[in-house]
């Protein structure tokens, strides 16, 4: 066998991330309950799912912040600093912070040098790239309360490229973006998974989720877990979406009401 048949299959049996029979609430209410499920490194990720089904709770584990109420999940990358990277939606950051674009973006490696660690040439180096990638270099200087909504976006998720992170989490990175924004950002994606680094990303969208290697599909539980074609289907989606799907001529599309957030909980057991 070729060696680099060897390093092929090496990089497919490795996990990302591996969970056994877990649950994770808040309070005593669950957002996901009995999860069993292993990530290969070096792939995207897609999280789907109904509206409270637990996507960005899930995410919020895979980075440490939300521990689990039972079973387990292990994560390999976060035994070692800044290996995690975890980029929340635009909504999430204060509009009146005294920051600019480049002080965003830099932060991340502030990650692995530390809050007052010297940034080398490679620092630099990643912190451009990353600017350039997402198209926001002529933005370095500005504050970024000053910008759109999608170049908010677009600059959170080169602070998260700029970590250079083996695994990196994105929160409905493209919701609600402009289509200039959407693009930079899923192939900024498809990049990463290039590099041999691993993507997990929430989304509403099925076309999006497409395009992953993976697919998870949430409600509350593990629906399913598997290629797209295999999980993107019209009686999987039914099962997480209570039946809000329609098959229209250019495909299945799923209704997600807001309203019915709360009736997405699960009563913790045990």
């Amino acid at each position: 066998m070729h060696s680099s048949e060897t390093h092929s299959q090496s990089a497919t049996m490795r996990e990302a991330a591996r969970a056994e029979g877990l649950t994770l609430a808040y309070g005593t209410r669950a957002a996901l309950v009995g999860a069993t499920f292993a990530l290969p490194a070096g792939t995207s990720v897609a999280l789907i799912g109904p509206n409270g089904s637990g996507k960005s709770t899930l995410l919020r584990a895979l980075a440490g912040l939300v521990p689990p109420r039972a079973g387990t999940l292990d994560v390999p990358a976060r035994a070692r600093r800044g290996a995690v990277a975890l980029v929340l939606q635009t909504t999430d950051v204060d509009r009146t912070l005294p920051i600019t674009v480049r002080e965003t973006v830099t932060m991340a490696r502030y990650a692995s040098r530390g809050a007052f660690g010297r940034l080398r040439a490679a620092d630099h180096a990643a912190v451009r790239d990353a600017l350039d990638r997402l198209q926001v270099a002529d933005l370095a200087s500005r504050q970024l309360h000053e910008l759109s909504g999608g170049q908010r976006q677009r600059v959170l998720v080169a602070q998260g490229l700029a970590q250079e992170a083996e695994l990196l989490l994105l929160d409905e990175p493209v919701t609600g973006l402009d289509v200039v924004s959407r693009e930079l950002i899923l192939d900024a994606v498809a990049t990463e998974t290039a590099a041999g680094r691993t993507v997990v990303v929430s989304t509403h969208d099925l076309d999006d989720a497409r395009r992953a290697d993976r697919v998870m599909l949430l409600a509350n539980r593990v629906v399913a877990c598997g290629p797209p074609g295999a999980v993107l289907v019209e009686d999987l989606l039914g099962a997480a979406y209570g039946g809000r799907v329609l098959r229209l001529p250019s495909g299945l599309v799923v209704v997600d009401d807001p309203h019915h957030v709360s009736h997405r909980h699960t009563p913790v057991v045990g």
